[in-house]
């Protein structure tokens, strides 16, 4: 095996088990509730305080790796993300449950960035679709198969064996980063931003706390609040990190038009799906449709995802990202609008309207994914790939924060009409990113065949 798969396999296994512990939680919080006496809020925060380690670690990644050294800090990652693990799987109650899961999003946040920045470092730009293509067949699969199998072990016995789930694919990828990684030579270690990191990380936590209590209709008031908060303490430190040299977060790099326009995809266009998901579920729960039928909708979603990927490896490199971008985002859109539609006891329109989010959601995705860095230098890449990876992990909670909040509002104010316009402004979120798309010049989207 080469290095480049060494490489390539380790991040993928990394992928794996950041997406595991995302997903497959879900399906035992009601016996983590009756074994812990949690309350619905606590649950929430069983995923969110996960979401909220990873976020507030990425931004370390670049100054670490050159603390540490790439392989030193891969393997420190992913024991802390062990550790986390198996102190979150013995957990006595739900306050220490809710903290080794923050635990583990510190160790398991820089195994994306540093992951990442690694693959694609050492792949040439005319096999990067491929790479991408790998990429999101694991985020296509993971996701899918993940509650399934928390499901499994939870009627084995104990929601702990959910958490306990990932210790073993840990430690057997700790040992292979630890007798396949080479150690390189250091990277020159920048002055650490600590003005930027206190800021940045303040204004990031109260923002994923303000969403989740947005998400809830009685604390709505004081998710706004400190919304509002976040917003200034985030615009402080964005004026602080304009005058650093070197900032805890390389924003010059959205210079560089690719990256910038893969970040507004991702947001906009997956980002937008996590959201239309949650309406859709309430507006398939509301026509009638059963749980079970409402699950299964996903899998003509994960097919049409499925050729989606496929196509984008065979064409990106050939035609360039604006056709398939473009193709992706009208999917996405036509898709939202069909579930305007949807009747009782017709499953045919959300099968289609599923299939073409499906389509269209991975088009985006899997192009925006190869296209971030394109034309970024090996010395970029890993602050880059932060960028990228913090975009994504808010991706998850923006757009569905804003649409649950305008559904809610619209459901006091029209009821009749709360689902149609919800649905409506989905779709003109998803097309958003079109504006900027036909803005850049056609080499900016065509992949380079060399390095």
């Amino acid at each position: 095996m080469t290095y480049r798969a060494k490489v390539e396999l380790l991040y993928l296994l990394g992928f794996s088990l950041d997406l595991v512990n995302m997903f497959i939680g879900t399906v035992a919080y009601p016996a983590v509730a009756a074994d812990l006496h949690a309350s619905v809020p606590q649950l929430a925060w069983i995923g969110n305080a996960y979401m909220l380690g990873l976020t507030l670690v990425i931004p370390l990644g670049s100054w670490l790796a050159a603390r540490l050294g790439e392989r030193r800090l891969l393997c420190l990652s992913l024991a802390v993300f062990a550790l986390g693990a198996i102190l979150a799987g013995t957990a006595p109650s739900i306050e220490a449950l809710i903290g080794w899961r923050l635990l583990q999003g510190l160790g398991g946040g820089l195994l994306i960035p540093v992951g990442q920045a690694m693959a694609y470092r050492h792949c040439p730009p005319a096999e990067r679709a491929r790479l991408t293509a790998r990429i999101m067949a694991v985020a296509l699969l993971v996701p899918a198969l993940s509650p399934t199998l928390g499901g499994w072990l939870v009627g084995l016995g104990s929601w702990r064996w959910v958490l306990l789930a990932s210790v073993p694919l840990a430690a057997f990828t700790l040992l292979l980063a630890a007798a396949w990684i080479r150690t390189e030579a250091p990277l020159p270690l920048p002055r650490l931003d600590r003005r930027g990191l206190v800021l940045g990380s303040l204004g990031l936590s109260l923002l994923l706390v303000a969403l989740s209590q947005i998400a809830e209709a009685h604390q709505r008031t004081l998710g706004i609040a400190l919304l509002v908060v976040a917003a200034g303490v985030l615009a402080v430190y964005a004026r602080t990190a304009a005058r650093t040299a070197q900032p805890v977060l390389h924003w010059t790099l959205l210079r560089h038009p690719a990256l910038r326009l893969a970040m507004v995809v991702y947001l906009l266009v997956p980002g937008t799906f996590i959201g239309t998901q949650l309406v859709a579920t309430l507006l398939l729960h509301r026509q009638g449709y059963t749980a079970a039928a409402i699950g299964g909708f996903m899998l003509p979603w994960a097919m049409a995802s499925a050729c989606a990927i496929a196509t984008t490896r065979h064409w990106l490199p050939r035609i360039g990202a604006r056709p398939l971008l473009s193709a992706g985002m009208l999917c996405q859109a036509v898709g939202i609008v069909l579930l305007i539609g949807i009747q009782p006891g017709q499953p045919g329109m959300p099968v289609l309207a599923f299939a073409l989010m499906g389509l269209g959601g991975s088009l985006c995705s899997s192009s925006a994914q190869t296209l971030a860095f394109q034309g970024m230098q090996d010395q970029d890449m890993l602050p880059a790939s932060a960028l990228w990876n913090l975009n994504r992990q808010l991706s998850f909670c923006l757009a569905a924060a804003l649409l649950a909040c305008v559904l809610a509002v619209l459901s006091s104010w029209m009821p009749d009409r709360a689902f149609a316009l919800t649905l409506l402004l989905a779709a003109g979120m998803s097309l958003l990113p079109l504006l900027l798309l036909w803005r850049l010049p056609a080499s900016t989207l065509t992949l380079r065949t060399s390095a």
